[in-house]
């Protein structure tokens, strides 16, 4: 999905619920307010928190940002170079970066830096500088482009000096929007770039003096304005500006109330509406943490009234926001890397999704409704419009949703086909009053398009670094050898070890660079075990994803609990019990090198219907093992059969399949038995 549409002057649409003079407002009112809701979602995501500007700042801030949405919507129709394009909007970028973000994340405190910043109307000089100087190493290589991009082996003296500096001030945006992580990592990559030749055995390599590097990094696209940041500069803010359009429109209400609308009364019912209204909000979100922040703030009181605890109700939440990052029509960021990097279209990238997706969502909702039984959850009482007004008045919505598929499905490239979505979703705005996107509106999506971008633009930037260096020393390979030679040549635990190495590097960096930095170490490694480089790409994207709910910083979780006032610890273990199934499933795609496949709608019809078919009774004899649950609660004896039939069908092939349809049937034969007994034995 599209990275969440941050953005520092919220417009009229996200504030208030639409009002429709034909109808009720649904008297939902959010527990956080914007300004609450955003601080708690940079808390938990790592960012940095954006500054407040003076009058002349904003409005200098403001414009930036709409040029520069304009900037990459004009380049979807225009022809540019790709690295005069990249390397343009990268300067654009930076400089809104150190304009938004200050130098010191504490913003209480008068101390000279605060001082001087106040006295400038909130930046200081050294921003300016900064900022400045972006403009500067930016701006030179077009000066003289195709002089520039020949002599990536022969830099002159001038060349080291800009992407040196270059380098610096990537580095610093990504300090100040994501955090040290991720920037000290690059920074002990380029001091093993220079001194390779220090570390011995096969580690080491003969070290690159500063014009190689520099080489390597600002002028090749092996480096900076490698990959990573091709993929921020066009999919990435694309479809950003394109959930920043559809949240200024109403479309994040609309999705909500259509959730609350379309899942019922039933007991299970608040659970179940919380989970659909996040797989919708998350094509305006994009991000597993704000998905369950925005929907938290709304959605909690309803689970509250219905009998949720904090942490199940936290549970709910989180699992449905992470859920948004996994699904199809618009995925996490890294979605977009896997389809440039493998040279696949991204509607292949979509359709290989659907299938884990569903998967997915049925667990979701199997928890969900057994959880409702167990605990004794309460009808909610919803008060919103049927699903029919609903449609009638903002269906709408939908159709742009509809048109990116379609159009990819008629032969349009992603970048087309979310520009048309986009225009799309503006145009109809305008079929009712309240949601029509004004000037003004207009002016604020395209500024939260952008600034939506900038964490991600930084962090594509230094990854591409990072990956610059692995292609340089050959650290890549290296790694991925040292992953082969730990699991002695076994898929199984080559598997395992990926799984383990990309779920530490989620704990440290953001998804996007997650899967990243995984893709250049760990993939190699799967795909020398025979695993498809498809299925071990996916594999890094959803193991780089549920690091969000992992132990043991959990993210999501953290953040539901933030909202719930639950245990954060205990909120954890059961969103973690909600989401395992996820964990599990990218392990049918890879172990099996032959039909594994299947599960990513790879194959002919029959094995995928098939494989998707045992992967659902995996998914409910998992849910009721560990659940405990059937149509009343699961004894000893009929756990211990669900969960190695589980094992069995989740392990792709005919002979585990049958053994895990029989114990399966064995244990609902049992339970059958056991629960209607009495009723069969009762006097009448």
């Amino acid at each position: 999905m599209a990275p969440r549409t941050g953005r520092s002057d919220p417009g009229e649409v996200s504030r208030t619920p639409i009002a429709d003079p034909d109808g009720p407002t649904p008297p939902v009112e959010p527990v956080l307010g914007e300004a609450e809701a955003q601080a708690l979602i940079e808390r938990f995501e790592g960012e940095g928190r954006a500054r407040r500007l003076g009058p002349f700042w904003a409005v200098f801030a403001t414009v930036t940002a709409v040029l520069v949405s304009l900037y990459a919507l004009y380049a979807t129709q225009a022809t540019i170079p790709a690295q005069a394009y990249r390397t343009s909007f990268l300067g654009a970028v930076l400089v809104l970066t150190f304009l938004k973000f200050p130098l010191l994340r504490r913003e209480s405190g008068g101390g000279p830096i605060r001082r001087a910043e106040r006295l400038m109307g909130g930046v200081g000089p050294w921003d300016l500088a900064l900022a400045a100087a972006s403009v500067v190493v930016t701006a030179y290589p077009l000066l003289d482009y195709d002089a520039f991009v020949r002599r990536s082996v022969r830099v002159t003296e001038t060349d080291v000096w800009m992407g040196a500096l270059l380098i610096l001030l990537v580095l610093e945006a990504t300090r100040r929007t994501v955090g040290w992580i991720l920037p000290l990592t690059a920074i002990a990559l380029l001091a093993y770039a220079f001194y390779g030749d220090r570390v011995p055995g096969q580690y080491g390599h003969k070290g690159y003096d500063l014009d190689r590097v520099v080489g390597t990094l600002y002028i090749s696209l092996e480096g900076i304005f490698g990959t990573p940041i091709d993929v921020a500069a066009t999919y990435i803010v694309l479809f950003t500006i394109y959930g920043a359009v559809l949240e200024y429109s109403g479309a994040g209400r609309f999705f909500l109330d259509f959730s609350l609308a379309l899942t019922g009364r039933r007991a299970s019912g608040a659970g179940r509406t919380t989970t659909v209204a996040g797989f919708l909000l998350g094509t305006v979100s994009g991000s597993g943490v704000a998905t369950t922040v925005t929907l938290g703030s709304v959605a909690w009181p309803m689970l509250r009234r219905a009998g949720y605890s904090p942490e199940a109700g936290g549970a709910v939440l989180s699992a449905g926001g992470i859920g948004a990052i996994l699904s199809p029509p618009t995925l996490g960021a890294a979605a977009f890397l896997i389809a440039e990097l493998l040279h696949i279209s991204y509607l292949e990238v979509l359709k290989m999704a659907t299938i884990p997706t569903i998967l997915y969502y049925l667990s979701i909702f199997l928890m969900i409704e057994l959880d409702a039984r167990r605990h004794g959850t309460r009808e909610g009482t919803i008060d919103v419009p049927p699903v029919w007004t609903l449609l009638r008045r903002y269906g709408y919505h939908f159709s742009s949703l509809i048109a990116i598929v379609a159009l990819m499905i008629f032969g349009f490239t992603p970048i087309l086909a979310v520009f048309w979505a986009t225009v799309l979703a503006w145009a109809l705005s305008f079929l009712r009053r309240e949601t029509a996107l004004t000037p003004r509106r207009s002016m604020r999506a395209l500024e939260a398009g952008t600034n939506g971008t900038l964490s991600v633009a930084a962090t594509t930037a230094v990854a591409g670094i990072i990956v610059g260096v692995f292609t340089l020393t050959g650290l890549g390979l290296t790694m991925s050898d040292l992953i082969v030679d730990l699991a002695g040549g076994r898929l199984f635990l080559t598997v395992v070890f990926t799984a383990l190495a990309v779920w530490v590097l989620g704990l440290a960096v953001p998804v996007t660079a997650s899967y990243i930095i995984a893709a250049a170490v760990t993939a190699p490694a799967l795909i020398d075990r025979g695993v498809p480089d498809v299925a071990a790409h996916m594999f890094i994207f959803y193991y780089a994803v549920l690091s969000e709910v992992s132990p043991p910083t959990a993210l999501s979780p953290f953040a539901a609990a933030a909202i719930t006032g639950g245990n954060p610890f205990k909120t954890m273990l059961v969103t973690w019990k909600y989401t395992l199934p996820a964990f599990i499933v990218p392990f049918m795609f890879t172990l099996d090198r032959d039909s594994g496949t299947e599960l990513l709608a790879i194959g002919d019809l029959g094995g995928i219907l098939l494989a998707t078919t045992t992967a659902a009774l995996a998914i409910v004899a998992l849910v009721a093992g560990v659940g405990g649950q059937l149509l009343r609660e699961a004894n000893l004896v009929e756990r211990a059969l669900l969960l190695p039939a589980a094992g069995l069908l989740f392990y792709t092939g005919a002979m585990q399949d049958l053994l895990g349809l029989a114990l399966l049937a064995a244990a609902i034969g049992i339970h059958l038995l056991r629960v209607r007994a009495p009723r069969m034995l009762a006097p009448t």
